[in-house]
């Protein structure tokens, strides 16, 4: 039989359903925490389409985790705003929050394939033979084992497209297989939650252009009366345009392309975009707001839109879902390793599933407003759009956006908070803020905390007395450490960030391996860290031998 993790080998730790951006980021992710994986995807190569294309600043985060980011920024579009029209004339101009010291723009435009491409090149490089992809794959059975799963998978071979099944063992299962999974039909799980009627054509083309890189909405635009209109700029010179078809249009009929390419250049005329221009991709879709009741079971997990599916307005189908691949990675790694119990990765699904109904609340929104649902909804946004045209206030109501990380409340894995704190943003199950701060000796050059979030437990340490004895203790538990006092912190954020009342204050915030916030003392005893570590099951109260 061949070695573990090797090609063809029968048997691997961590197998993934879908080779997606969620399923090659979080395989990226095992490799850069030690732990190997196999990722079986149906298709021969990366995705076709735009499909998603805005990146939030927590996924660029995340991507840089595995050392992805820079290649994702470099070829991306970053931007800040945008503006929405109602029949032709401007009723909004929004700003999501950024500064100049921000290590990521708070959105990227980048086609999908471009992300998976990324991801994968990140997986590989991360640790040799940690990442095996098979390509023309597809999981076709799924059977629980006392201690992990048998799966079969079917390869298609060669230009004749004949197939071949074979079984393999995992002692984890990862289903990573979209809207469609085959792995959640096997389990007999069902997605459950709301799907909306409104449809939406999308189609890529190429153009140059000179616009600046912002999203652009119409509402009952004179080019398309009646429907609603979004247009992103991609790399490449390549726009995507979305538009709504009306509810009496059949959808086989709306996508053909001389229904289609009339309609696009009839808004590209309007708007004055007149240089030459072809399409490149014509799709469909419709929104919908869906979630498992749970995103493990035993031996398996559900992770992107095999889990759950959230409209596109709003952006948070594969900005959650890289959060998913954050969120497990990390956790499963620890399992695997033996450094945690069994337990945590319950804390997976408790604390991903809360996300995804707050995602989907948000989605609801963003949804009734763009693709009313009801004649109701139709008359409450018209009168919002005509009363948008001379009075500011009810502007925001255009927007119901939400670009922030969800705050894990009352999650298991949150450790306590000790003393006096300015402000809730760094609490227990808060995703940890960005600092700018001035050069260390190792490294002179202005550095942003967050490049050191991703790779494992790490304390903060603010201005403690024997900073060196805290950190060697630190290690010895596996946890790092970082010390920050006002010499580096010249800007002020991150003891204002964290919630310190001023900068010569004392506090440790332990942030874990996802960035999130799991505990802060402002006096803290080193026997409070390691009982916070036990109580969140990030640790065994005993040796883990003994526990088994």
């Amino acid at each position: 039989m061949p070695a573990l993790g090797q090609p063809n080998s029968s048997h691997v730790p961590v197998l993934i359903a879908g080779g997606g951006p969620v399923g090659l980021t979080l395989a990226a992710l095992l490799a850069s925490y030690g732990v190997e994986s196999r990722v079986i995807e149906a298709d021969a190569g990366y995705c076709t389409g735009s499909r998603a294309i805005c990146v939030s600043r927590r996924s660029q985060e995340i991507l840089g985790w595995v050392g992805a980011d820079r290649a994702l920024v470099d070829k991306g579009l970053s931007w800040v705003g945008g503006r929405s029209f109602y029949q032709g004339t401007e009723v909004l101009h929004f700003e999501m929050p950024s500064e100049p010291t921000q290590r990521f723009a708070p959105m990227v435009n980048i086609q999908q394939y471009w992300i998976e491409q990324f991801a994968h090149e990140a997986g590989q490089k991360a640790s040799s033979g940690q990442v095996e992809v098979e390509w023309n794959s597809r999981v076709s059975a799924v059977r629980a084992l006392p201690h992990g799963v048998e799966v079969d998978v079917t390869k298609t071979e060669g230009p004749t497209g004949l197939a071949a099944t074979r079984t393999l063992t995992a002692d984890w299962l990862v289903a990573c297989d979209g809207g469609r999974s085959t792995v959640r039909e096997q389990l007999g799980v069902q997605l459950k939650g709301t799907q909306y009627d409104g449809k939406y054509v999308i189609v890529d083309i190429q153009q140059k252009s000179r616009r600046p890189v912002e999203r652009l909405a119409w509402f009952d635009p004179p080019s398309n009366p009646g429907s609603t209109l979004l247009m992103h700029r991609q790399p490449n010179d390549v726009w995507r345009i979305d538009y709504q078809i009306r509810d009496d249009e059949d959808p086989a009929e709306a996508v053909k392309p001389e229904n289609v390419l009339p309609r696009v250049q009839s808004h590209l005329t309007m708007i004055g975009e007149l240089e030459p221009w072809e399409p490149l991709w014509i799709s469909i879709y419709n929104a919908k707001c869906l979630t498992l009741d749970r995103y493990r079971e035993d031996r398996v997990f559900f992770a992107g839109d095999a889990a759950h599916l959230v409209p596109i307005f709003g952006v948070r189908g594969l900005n959650s879902g890289l959060d998913d691949a954050g969120n497990l990675a990390w956790k499963l790694a620890r399992v695997v390793r033996g450094e945690s119990p069994d337990l945590l990765l319950d804390s997976y699904s408790t604390e991903r599933r809360q996300a995804a109904l707050e995602n989907m609340a948000f989605g609801a929104k963003s949804t009734e407003f763009m693709a009313p649902p009801d004649f109701a909804f139709r008359l409450m946004r018209e009168a919002t759009l005509k009363l948008a045209l001379s009075d500011s206030k009810v502007r925001s109501l255009i927007n119901p956006r939400q670009s922030t990380p969800i705050t894990y409340q009352a999650s298991p894995v949150n450790g306590p908070e000790q003393g006096a704190w300015t402000n809730g943003q760094a609490a227990p199950g808060a995703p940890a803020p960005e600092a700018c701060l001035s050069g260390l000796v190792e490294s002179p050059n202005p550095w942003h905390l967050t490049c050191r979030f991703g790779s494992g437990m790490l304390a903060v340490l603010f201005n403690l007395p024997g900073a060196t004895g805290w950190t060697q203790a630190l290690a010895d538990v596996g946890v790092d450490a970082i010390a920050i006092n006002p010499s580096i912190d010249t800007l002020g954020q991150a003891w204002q960030r964290y919630g310190l009342p001023d900068a010569n204050a004392q506090g440790l915030v332990l942030v874990r391996p996802d960035a999130y916030v799991l505990g802060r003392w402002r006096a803290p005893v080193f026997s409070q860290i390691v009982q916070a570590l036990k109580s969140s099951s990030l640790a065994f109260d005993h040796h883990p031998a003994e526990a088994a």
